[in-house]
Parts: C-alpha cells; sequence; structure tokens
C-alpha cells in the first residue's frame, strides 16, 4: 500500500471529452445537474449558482476557462462540488469516472512544463496518456473572487 506522502488521490472525470483530475480531498459531493440558476454582476467565468441543501454554490464554467466550446446544461451531467479555500464551487463535467491513486513521482509540476499552466496542481503520466490535474484555488483571478464576493452579496 502506498503512503500518503508518496501518492495522491485524484476523482478522474470527463471534461469536453476529456479525461481530468480534481483533488479527491477537495471533493465535498457529486449530484446529477440541475437548473443552473444565473448570477447578475458575477465574473463571465461564473455560469451561474445552484441550491445545495439550501445553500447558494457558484457554478464556475471550466470550458469557459479552456476556451471550450459551450456546452448546454443536461440532467445527464455531473456537478462536482468542490471546497477551495474560502468557499465551496461547483463544476460542470459530463461524466464522472472513479477516484485513482497516483504516485507523486509520476506527477510533474505545471512551472516544469510552462509557467502558463498556473491553473494546474500537475499533470500525470497515466496508461492511457496525460491526465491532467486542476487546482481547485486557482480556477478563480482574485479579481473574480472579488466580483463574485459583490454578486453573492446582492443576492442575499
Amino acid at each position: 500500500m502506498t503512503s500518503a506522502s508518496t501518492s495522491i488521490s485524484i476523482l478522474l472525470a470527463r471534461l469536453a471529452g476529456t479525461q481530468v483530475g480534481f483533488s479527491a480531498n477537495a471533493v465535498r459531493e457529486i449530484v446529477r445537474s440541475v437548473a443552473i440558476a444565473p448570477l447578475p454582476g458575477a465574473p463571465v467565468i461564473i455560469e451561474g449558482a445552484i441550491n445545495l441543501h439550501g445553500r447558494i454554490v457558484p457554478v464556475v464554467d471550466v470550458r469557459q476557462r479552456l476556451e471550450l466550446a459551450a456546452l448546454p446544461n443536461s440532467p445527464e451531467q455531473f456537478l462536482i462540488i468542490l471546497e477551495t479555500s474560502d468557499r465551496l464551487i461547483a463544476v460542470r463535467v459530463e461524466d464522472v469516472d472513479d477516484v485513482t491513486v497516483i504516485p507523486t513521482s509520476d506527477l510533474e509540476t505545471p512551472a516544469a512544463l510552462s509557467p502558463v499552466l498556473q491553473r494546474l496542481s500537475g499533470v500525470a503520466a497515466i496508461t492511457n496518456g496525460a491526465l491532467v490535474i486542476y487546482d481547485v484555488d486557482a480556477f478563480l483571478t482574485q479579481a473574480e473572487r472579488d466580483a463574485l464576493d459583490e454578486a453573492e452579496s446582492v443576492t442575499a
């Protein structure tokens, strides 16, 4: 068995036909996609918000951030609820695969690959290619966090 210090647990999901990963430690819940309400005044990276057990959770439009084609919301999709350092966020994906354990020795740091990959926590070599692992705390810039805080305070 691999110790926690030499491996990381990653939730595997599908986004635009590509397998991506999120730290399993950041995952709070996975739910089927529901109606996403517009959040006036929120930054463009915010698709809207959902009501999760009485709590308003912003949905980050990862497709927009990655300059992928927009995809209409569908109940066949999933929302991965992630806990960042200062809030819960949701990310809409086409499918959720499984949790896998990746040895840290198989991880490349984003800076080693390119300085423009600042939103990643790493890239790992897996049997069927490369797995991009997103840093959930880096999804939003500070300006986007501030704008979202302002939009949420207006709707509260």
